[in-house]
This record gives C-alpha cells, sequence and structure tokens, in this order.
C-alpha cells in the first residue's frame, strides 16, 4: 500500500506520542508499505517551528529529511500536477498545505495517515487510515 503522512501524524510518529494510533504506527512500520511525507509536510513544520508553535523534531533544517528517508519512508516533492489539482479540490478543507497533500493523494492514489476527519470526506475521492 502507498501511504502517505500528514504532518500531525508525521510528528506524533516521530515523537512516539501516544497520540498517534496502533494501527496508523503500524501501518507506517510495515515494511510491506511505500511510505511517503509529502514536501508539504516538512513545508508546514518548518513554518511552525520557525515561529515557536511547535518544538521542532531532532534534524530540522538539517538532516530531517535524510532521516526519514534513512527510515525508508520517500519525500513527496510538490509538482505542478499536484498544484493544479487542488484547484479541482471541494472547498471541504480550508488549509492550503493539507490540501496539497490531499490534491497528491488523489493523483499518486495513496491512502492517507490522518486523524483529520475533514479528509475522509466523501468528495476528496481517496482512503484515510487511523483507528
Amino acid at each position: 500500500m502507498k501511504l502517505l503522512i500528514d504532518t500531525a501524524a508525521l510528528i506524533w510518529f516521530l515523537r512516539k506520542d501516544e497520540e498517534i494510533s496502533a494501527r496508523a504506527a503500524g501501518a507506517m512500520e510495515d515494511s510491506r508499505n511505500q511510505v511517503y511525507v509529502s514536501a508539504a509536510a516538512l513545508w508546514e513544520i518548518s513554518a511552525k517551528a520557525a515561529t515557536g508553535a511547535l518544538v521542532a523534531p531532532d534534524g530540522l533544517g538539517e538532516t530531517l529529511s535524510q532521516d526519514l528517508e534513512a527510515v525508508g519512508f520517500r519525500i513527496l516533492p510538490i509538482e505542478g500536477r499536484h498544484a493544479e489539482e487542488v484547484y479541482q479540490l471541494p472547498r471541504v478543507h480550508a488549509d492550503p498545505l493539507d490540501r496539497v497533500m490531499i490534491a497528491q493523494c488523489r493523483l499518486e492514489k495513496m491512502t492517507a495517515v490522518t486523524n483529520d476527519p475533514a479528509w475522509s470526506d466523501r468528495r476528496y475521492e481517496i482512503s484515510t487510515l487511523w483507528k
């Protein structure tokens, strides 16, 4: 299965936080799955950490991308077609970076690992995994 990890799930996974569901963590750790982290999630983490709204994960700004790739996660760049797909999305979710990741899920046929109920809206036509 191809998984795209949303920002909150990624942070909770990195921190080994109780907020992440056992099912989500298990899917992310399962070597049979292809696990992707969008550049949009890294962008969101960087922006929030820079303003003090979030404690930066280890390696942010230095090696976080490499650390993620070292454990088998793949970084998904934002392509022009992903940005253009945002225009096609129904106006369910207002967060622009979440909308980019939802567009990536649609175009790349990925399952989103997220606890955000807005991502599960049927009009997005994506699968989500959490509990």
